[in-house]
Formats: C-alpha cells, sequence, structure tokens
C-alpha cells in the first residue's frame, strides 16, 4: 500500500489560512477592532485610558480619537491593520471621522459574513457594494449645501461644523468658546488651508477656557543673558548650525603638548575659530539671531556685546516654522550674506503665560499666522484638547477649501441608506441583497450613537428610518432630548469632504479585506542560510 502524505510546499516556519478560516481570520480581526472604537461614537461616547508599556512605561493617555488609539494599539491580524491605516490615512486627509470610518468598514464586513454563510460569492457582494457606494455617493451630494458665497452664513456653516466636531471631544463643555476659536484661526488663513501657520502651544495650569488665540507667533524660548529683551522692526537670522566651542579639528591625530601653554594656545585658537563664525553672523545686520542648536557662553556674550538678541535650541518644528511665517530661510554657512533672505516682523516682546515666559513676535510678514495656546489642569487635558482641536482645525480647513456642507446626527447616513434600499427593489439578482446589507450597515452608524447615549436604539431609528422615508431629509438624532429632530433647526452639520471620505475608505478597506481567501505568513529568512549563500 502507498501512504499518502500530504505534500508541503512552505518551509517549515511559514503557514498557510486557506478559503474559510482566512476569511474568518479577517473577518474577527476587522470587527473586533470596530468594536474596540464602537463606543467612542457620537456625542455621549466614552474614552479609553491608553497605558504605555516599554521605553515610556507609565505614560498615560486618555481619549476617544479612533486615530490615536488604534495607533497606540498593537495588532497583530492583518486585516485589523487594514482598518487601522485606515483610520490613519482619514486622520491625515480630512483630521475627522477616524472612529465613523473603522465602525463602517466592521459593519460591512459583519454583513459581508452572513451573506457568505448563505452562500453568495464574495465577488457578487462587491459588485453589490459598488452599485451601493454609488447610489450614496449621489444622495450624499444631492442633500449637500453650498453656502460658501454669503460670508455671514458660511461663518455660521463652519461654527455648526466645529460645534458638531467638538461635541463628542473632551472640549464638549466649552465648544462655543472653542468653536469661535477655531473658526477665527482658519478664517485667518484667507482659504489657502496652510495649518502650519497656525501654532499650538500647550501650558498646563489654569483651565480650559483660559485658552486663547494670539495673532502673532509664540515661540517657547528665552533670549540670553545681557542680550535685549525688547526687538522693535526686527531683522531675523534664522540658523541651524553649531555654536558649541568650535574645535581644532585634526583628524586621525594626536596631538602631544609640552607644557600648559600650549594648551592654552589652543584653546585662544578654537576662541578665534568661534570669534571669526560670530563675525560673519553679524554682517548679515541682523538684531535678532535664532539658532536651532545651542549657543555656548562665549558666542552668547559676543552677541550681547553686539546688542544682537540671540535665541538658542528653537526645535526645528519650531524653527521651520518661524521661517515661514516670517519670511526668512534657515541657513547653515555665512560666507555670502547678500544671498541670504532674513526674516522680519515689528516687534519681539517677552509675555509671561502662568508662570513661564514666551517671546511674541507681532506683525510677521504672513499675516495669517497665529498661536492657540491651550491651559488645562494636567498634561492628559491637555494632550486630549490639543487633538480635538487638530481635527476640528482640519475639519474647517478641509470645508474652506471645499464648501460643501450635510446635516449630522446620523441624518445623512440614514438618508443614503434609504436611497441604498430604494435602489435596491429595482436591482434584480443576488446584488439587490448585497445592496440592503450596505444599508444596514450605514444604518448601524446613528444605532451605535444611539447605543453610546443609552437610548433605546431601536426605536429611534425606527422612527428616523420612517421620518426619512416620509421625506424629511433633515430628520437626525438629538442627543440632548433622546429623539427624533431637524438638524437644520439644531445646526448640527458637518462637512461633505468629511462624510464622503468615510464612505469610500471604508467600502475600499472592506472591499479589499472581502476578497481575502488566503493568508500566508512566510517563513523568516535565517541568517546562516544568508552566509552560506554569500
Amino acid at each position: 500500500m502507498v501512504s499518502l502524505n500530504p505534500v508541503r510546499v512552505l518551509k517549515n516556519e511559514a503557514e498557510e489560512e486557506k478559503a474559510e478560516i482566512a476569511r474568518m481570520s479577517s473577518f474577527i480581526g476587522a470587527i473586533a477592532i470596530g468594536d474596540l472604537v464602537k463606543s467612542t461614537l457620537g456625542p455621549k461616547g466614552m474614552d479609553k485610558i491608553l497605558v504605555s508599556y516599554g521605553r515610556n512605561a507609565g505614560n498615560v493617555e486618555v481619549t476617544n480619537d479612533g486615530a490615536t488609539i488604534l495607533k497606540s494599539v498593537g495588532v497583530e491580524n492583518p486585516a485589523a491593520k487594514i482598518l487601522v491605516d485606515m483610520s490613519k490615512v482619514q486622520d491625515d486627509e480630512v483630521g475627522d471621522g477616524t472612529t465613523s470610518v473603522t465602525v463602517l468598514a466592521a459593519e460591512l464586513l459583519r454583513e459581508a459574513e452572513k451573506l457568505i454563510e448563505q452562500k453568495i460569492h464574495p465577488q457578487t457582494i462587491i459588485a453589490g457594494w459598488r452599485k451601493a457606494v454609488e447610489v450614496a455617493r449621489h444622495a450624499l451630494q444631492g442633500a449637500s449645501q453650498d453656502n460658501s458665497a454669503d460670508d455671514e452664513k458660511f461663518r455660521e456653516d463652519l461654527m455648526n461644523i466645529a460645534r458638531t466636531t467638538l461635541s463628542s471631544k473632551i472640549l464638549s463643555q466649552h465648544k462655543e468658546y472653542f468653536s469661535k476659536l477655531a473658526v477665527d484661526a482658519v478664517l485667518r488663513l484667507k482659504g489657502s488651508g496652510n495649518l502650519s501657520a497656525i501654532q499650538i502651544i500647550k501650558k498646563t495650569g489654569g483651565v480650559l477656557e483660559e485658552s486663547f488665540l494670539d495673532s502673532g507667533f509664540l515661540l517657547d524660548k528665552k533670549p540670553g543673558m545681557h542680550q535685549p529683551k525688547r526687538v522693535e522692526n526686527a531683522k531675523i537670522l534664522i540658523a541651524n548650525t553649531p555654536m558649541d566651542t568650535d574645535k581644532i579639528k585634526v583628524f586621525g591625530s594626536h596631538i602631544k603638548v609640552d607644557s600648559m601653554a600650549k594648551i592654552a594656545e589652543l584653546e585662544v585658537a578654537e576662541k578665534e575659530k568661534m570669534k571669526d563664525k560670530v563675525n560673519k553672523i553679524l554682517k548679515h545686520n541682523a538684531n535678532v539671531f535664532i539658532n536651532r542648536q545651542l549657543i555656548y557662553n562665549y558666542p552668547e556674550q559676543l552677541f550681547a556685546d553686539a546688542g544682537v538678541m540671540a535665541i538658542e535650541h528653537a526645535d526645528f518644528d519650531g524653527i521651520e516654522r518661524l521661517a515661514l511665517v516670517t519670511g526668512g530661510e534657515i541657513v547653515s554657512t555665512f560666507d555670502n550674506p547678500e544671498l541670504v533672505k532674513l526674516g522680519q516682523c515689528d516687534v519681539i516682546e517677552q509675555i509671561m503665560i502662568g508662570e513661564d515666559i514666551l517671546l511674541r513676535f507681532g506683525g510677521v510678514p504672513l499675516g495669517e499666522a497665529c498661536t492657540i495656546v491651550i491651559r488645562g489642569a494636567t498634561q492628559q487635558i491637555i494632550d486630549e484638547a490639543d487633538r480635538s482641536l487638530h481635527d476640528a482645525l482640519c475639519v474647517l480647513a478641509a470645508t474652506v477649501k471645499e464648501s460643501r456642507i450635510v446635516y449630522g446626527g446620523g441624518c445623512s447616513e440614514m438618508l443614503m441608506a434609504c436611497a441604498v434600499n430604494e435602489a435596491a427593489q429595482k436591482t434584480p439578482g443576488k446584488e439587490a441583497v448585497a445592496m440592503e446589507a450596505y444599508a444596514r450597515a450605514l444604518q448601524q452608524l446613528p444605532t451605535t450613537i444611539a447605543d453610546n447615549a443609552g437610548y433605546d436604539s431601536a426605536q429611534l431609528v425606527s422612527e428616523l428610518r420612517a421620518a426619512h422615508v416620509q421625506g424629511k431629509t433633515t430628520a437626525g438624532l438629538n442627543m440632548n432630548t433622546g429623539k427624533v429632530g431637524c438638524m437644520k433647526e439644531l445646526g448640527i452639520t458637518e462637512s461633505f469632504v468629511v462624510k464622503r471620505q468615510v464612505l469610500l475608505s471604508a467600502t475600499e478597506a472592506a472591499e479589499m479585506i472581502l476578497r481575502v481567501d488566503n493568508i500566508i505568513k512566510a517563513a523568516p529568512r535565517k541568517r546562516t542560510e544568508d552566509r552560506g549563500m554569500c
């Protein structure tokens, strides 16, 4: 008799999951990630505490930002990693909707799992989804409004978007105050959308409502000893150069000396070399010198003698933003003063925030430049406030670029779900079943928002669906009263760009995971084999 042993194609350490097992593994991983962040969705969503281990052991973050949670959680499952990457792209692209996009993708896969159990082929499901997403996008675009022609109405739209974005964040108690702060900052950009002109400084102490917007640029540094503390009509030389004792470099050699006097001569030579460097810098006729690296005592003294304000160790993010707002260039060599573009501003002065002294650059050439100073009781509160404000600023900047708005509170999702259901009724074949599943997944977003607030989601969502079928296209969930209300009257507005991105990203990610029928874990290459092959 011949024994039939299974033929092994892959190396010993390599693993392979096939067909149903692979698909189940993908679904379980993706749905688990969706369930992880689902409880943070909506204005009554809960927060997560993230505790670091390893190098940053003991670091604690409190957040309900989907991208931050998923970025901090290490995941092994390949499908889960796809959703984590997708939320990161959503955060980079439009700044908000990171939780919504993850929950929608997970709900799509939950529906797909049920359809596959009914022996519907994945490609049929994908074909139905593609029709559904097209219908949903058209419905969303048809329901969107554009008030950019009327400045007063557009500002109110931006305020409503900021309020809606911040209502699910830590700043929800002060959303009126911070919405105005964010809208003022974004409108200063004059439509450029260049968020790097808005600097955020975090200072512990005080309360959140003591945060403020400063029309200048703030640098968390102090000038050197005995140097001017206030400079008017500042000409700023921005540099990234070593200003420690410049060593006489004799590569590959040892220097032997036979007396202490010779060492003193070497030190004098080093001092002279630094003095030459400072003189080259002074030839630029700048009255302010800002360096990314340290400035040691001797060059600091030389700058003080010349009446120049010298600021050391300006972090690179700060120095790049400073170059942008003052119109200067970052230089590393000083041989050609005529080729260097100096930064300018009307006045540089010291201001106090809490117990800290900062430098304020007033009247910078880039008029839209401003700084938001966030105050708060603890570092965790300030960090979460920073993340919340960043989301609001990103959404507002995206809305200024593409000014369409849609209504929130589950209104847009239900509108799209009803449109998809209507289209499914006119579609023959199994694709109609996939389209209905797509509509159910969309309805899970308002369901989750209601669940997180402790309301009866089945009752509320059925009422919301009925309202939309009756033609009340502005109906959504009022989370304060736990009833269906008019989103237009309540001013619950969201950016069209964010909603569209959520719809498309979630569908693409779910489609990619649904296509998988094999997971192959490649065998690691062994070092001994590599050596043998060389």
